[in-house]
């Protein structure tokens, strides 16, 4: 699927690495997607509560179904939470700007997962039009 089909297509978002800090990118970006009609599962060990919204500890713990996991945590931990979309049956990985992990991606991909990886979903959405 291109980034436009994912993103018109799919609107469930589980987002891994989301904080409550609002000068934190995963807050503005995660807050710009909800105000767009996305539903959101904000996934974080450190927090219980993100825009609202109940927070899990790990992606795992979701117990809705999931269209995209959007991850916003550094390039070594993306596996394990490829390997917890697997599991949930998620359609997307998206891997936010400076997270890059082609191992991981193949992983996702082989699976049958769609991946997107080094982009900005904010970005990408607001390119819709």
């Amino acid at each position: 699927m291109t980034i436009p089909e994912i993103l018109t297509t799919y609107r469930t978002i589980a987002v891994v690495g989301l904080s409550s800090s609002v000068w934190r990118p995963s807050f503005a970006v995660t807050e710009y997607m909800k105000s767009r009609g996305y539903t959101i599962y904000p996934v974080n060990p450190n927090e219980t509560e993100v825009l609202g919204i109940k927070a899990v500890a790990e992606l795992g713990d979701l117990e809705d179904p999931i269209d995209i996991v959007n991850i916003f945590r550094r390039p070594e931990h993306v596996t394990a939470i490829v390997d917890d979309a697997i599991r949930l049956g998620t359609k997307v990985i998206w891997m936010q700007e400076g997270v890059v992990n082609e191992d991981a991606a193949a992983r996702a991909r082989s699976a049958g997962l769609d991946v997107v990886m080094d982009r900005c979903i904010l970005k990408e959405h607001m390119n819709l039009g």
